[in-house]
């Protein structure tokens, strides 16, 4: 009985501390970048080596996963579909991952196609897909039976070098680059992908003896005018963003394109004015220049892994998110957060608050657009209540993706002809509506959002508390409202998406009432 007892008492404690978040959550934007990565290289995050191989078990971990990342507020999912030179995708060049199916080149058994199935399940649940891409690393192992016969480092073992036991593509060669061109746009001509993402893995990181990078003999041989080796370096992994990018936005213009670089561009004692930071410089030790890539306009948003806390003695995590703003160029800034580090017994880190208070901060900011976080397994797993902070307080109200007006600002046309069908037991109600005539940019609506208020409250755009319903599916016209409150009146109104997320005004209003005030004034974000 003792132990009883005591269990109920921590029950009624946790839901205390759960109605106190709620009750003082704070009040989240619109708009914001909600993202989490699924790392599939190693099966970090899946499929696990729980589900092995069975297709019906990793399909059914996978929407487990999406729905509980759904619940806990993400709009931006960026799933690794190239974790070492080999493919979580069927329509491409390159082989099945061994971290699929358990043998490199082997497809999975009854076939399907990981990637089509992940970008359907996101958009019927109102969120990106962005494929996230390794563009470098050819394998995480030199052990030849980790290797198909028809890997492109057995095809064309010239265009590699091998670095504290891995194969890395060589940038300095041109074939490289187009090869991996090749590769980006196979994904972007064959599947409704939403964007193309890079992690930090350009150059390789230092291996523990500070080896030298083995690409002298490239640079005599594709010196391109340029006298450093390492400007030339830099240089080589600008060629490849710069093209990618064109070659992305010539075939589909809406696909959003960035990277997610080391969270230090350069430190400040550098020539470059960097920030006040004494780490590791992406600038010089990984040849990345990301501040270039946004200020040529290469790529629409930028995300440097900024996994340091408040007050961190080598790179504060204040003094990177002001530094980072200022180095923008219009183009979007979202904040990489290390949500695997909040267990650790280091300074900073031993607040369990440290990433919510992170994320007030960078609301609190001009110009952050959002956040991502590594990895899914630490938000799944609720590593130090984070989960909880994001669901039941600052990811509590829904938030869509910011628009970027530099490739579409022109907004959909609303639906029209909204029809509601309360069941006779008032259980439910269904709507069904009609998709809106093109826009003045020839675009269709690409989804759709379900306000619901109650009746007498304000019709409030920017209230996305009362948003009951995303879908990424133009053809997606009703949805079926459980949720009812007892002896409680809706009314209900909804609006458009366009492919890069502008928003339509709203729809005719039905209510549950048999009369109804058409004129209900409503506020537009």
């Amino acid at each position: 009985m003792r132990f009883k007892h005591v269990l109920h008492l921590l029950g009624v404690f946790f839901l205390i501390a759960i109605t106190a978040q709620v009750l003082h959550a704070q009040p989240s934007p619109k708009r914001e970048v909600r993202g989490v990565w699924i790392a599939t290289v190693g099966n970090i995050d899946w499929p696990t080596l729980a589900t092995g191989t069975n297709v019906d078990k990793q399909k059914k971990e996978l929407v487990h996963i999406l729905d509980e990342h759904k619940r806990s507020g993400m709009n931006t999912i960026l799933f690794q579909i190239r974790p070492a030179a080999d493919a979580f995708y069927g329509r491409g060049r390159e082989a099945w991952s061994r971290y699929l199916t358990g043998k490199q080149g082997k497809a999975p058994e009854p076939f399907y196609d990981p990637l089509d199935f992940i970008i359907e399940e996101c958009h019927k649940r109102g969120m990106e897909l962005h494929a996230w891409i390794n563009p470098y690393r050819a394998s995480t192992t030199l052990n030849p039976n980790h290797f198909s016969e028809d890997h492109i480092t057995k095809k064309k073992p010239d265009w590699f070098f091998t670095y504290a036991g891995k194969k890395l593509f060589n940038p300095g060669i041109p074939e490289v680059r187009q090869y991996i061109i090749d590769v980006i746009m196979d994904v972007v001509n064959n599947y409704d992908i939403d964007g193309v993402h890079f992690d930090d893995y350009f150059y390789p990181y230092p291996d523990s003896r500070n080896t030298a990078i083995p690409d002298r003999v490239t640079y005599g041989q594709y010196p391109n005018n340029i006298a450093n080796i390492e400007d030339w370096r830099r240089n080589n992994v600008d060629v490849l963003i710069r093209d990618l990018g064109i070659a992305i936005k010539a075939k589909k213009p809406y696909v959003k394109y960035g990277v997610s670089p080391f969270g230090i561009w350069d430190n400040k004692n550098g020539a470059n004015g960097g920030s006040d930071t004494r780490g590791l410089s992406g600038y010089r030790t990984l040849f990345a220049d990301g501040v270039k890539w946004v200020q040529e306009g290469w790529i629409d948003y930028i995300n440097p892994q900024i996994y340091f806390p408040f007050h961190n003695r080598a790179a504060a995590y204040e003094i990177l998110v002001e530094w980072w703003q200022h180095h923008t160029y219009g183009r979007h800034f979202y904040i990489g957060h290390g949500a695997y580090r909040v267990n650790e017994q280091k300074p900073g880190w031993t607040d369990r608050s440290q990433i919510p208070r992170q994320i007030r901060y960078l609301r609190e900011q001009p110009n952050v657009q959002g956040s991502i976080f590594f990895s899914s397994k630490s938000l799944t797993d609720n590593l130090a209540g984070l989960q909880d902070s994001l669901t039941y307080n600052l990811y509590q109200a829904c938030s869509l993706p910011p628009t970027m007006p530099w490739i579409d600002s022109i907004a959909p046309n609303a639906p029209f002809g909204l029809q509601l069908h309360a069941s006779e037991n008032g259980m439910n109600n269904h709507l069904v509506w009609q998709k809106p005539d093109r826009a003045a940019d020839d675009q269709s609506a690409y989804g759709y959002i379900v306000y619901r208020f109650e009746e007498g409250e304000k019709t409030d755009l920017n209230n996305t508390r009362k948003i009951i319903h995303i879908t990424y599916n133009e053809d997606d016209l009703q949805y079926e409202d459980n949720d009812l409150g007892k002896n409680k009146q809706y009314y209900y109104f909804v609006t458009a998406l366009d492919r890069m997320k502008n928003e339509s005004e709203p729809s005719n209003i039905r209510s549950t009432q048999k009369t109804l005030d058409y004129n209900h004034a409503y506020t537009m974000q």
